[in-house]
């Protein structure tokens, strides 16, 4: 399970130069499950879940800022992450076709996490505030698990849901070109061929 999700009021980069929503958004799951891949290939059956959000919609990725060097904002940052989330799933699906290993994603809800509270105490002051209306982490988990281990999603890849309902991800998340296109970018970033 890829479930990492952070917003930075400010433009921030992690060990490596890459700007740290990017890193932590979309580079982290994209490695950790390369690396995992052989082990998953060997299991024969196996499921990736990537935790994205409905913040990818509206998004357009630009694969030529993927750092957001020419303009920073924080939401734009996380939705562009999400929306790389979105599509590593349907390259990572192609690219496992046959293989027993299935991958998809899925927006959990809004969650009642400490997600945007190390950003200063206004950005603290205004997601407690937005939190009223958010979701436990323990119902937000259980369309994670379903997506995990639920026998009717057996063989089902690709695709993305919104809680427990198969829903149509935007149009800019399903550019097959451009998830080969990132993929291929998020390896040349990373060093994490697979």
């Amino acid at each position: 399970m890829n479930n990492a999700g952070a917003i930075f009021a400010s433009r921030r980069t992690s060990a490596d130069g890459l700007e740290m929503t990017f890193a932590l958004n979309h580079v982290g799951a994209h490695v950790v499950t390369a690396g995992l891949l052989p082990s998953l290939k060997a299991a024969g059956k196996a499921r990736v879940v990537v935790v994205s959000s409905a913040a990818h919609r509206g998004a357009a990725l630009d694969l030529d800022d993927l750092q957001s060097e020419r303009g920073y904002s924080p939401w734009r940052a996380y939705q562009r992450s999400k929306l790389a989330n979105v599509l590593f799933t349907r390259e990572l699906a192609r690219r496992l076709d046959g293989s027993g290993v299935t991958v998809n994603a899925l927006h959990p809800g809004f969650v009642a996490s400490r997600f945007g509270s190390d950003n200063g105490p206004l950005w603290t002051a205004a997601f407690r505030l937005g939190q009223l209306l958010a979701i436990s982490p323990a119902r937000s988990a259980g369309a994670v698990l379903r997506l995990a281990l639920s026998p009717e999603l057996e063989g089902v890849t690709g695709a993305y849901f919104d809680r427990t309902r198969r829903r149509s991800p935007s149009r800019a998340a399903q550019d097959d070109a451009a998830a080969r296109r990132l993929w291929e970018v998020t390896e040349r970033l990373s060093g994490a061929a697979s």
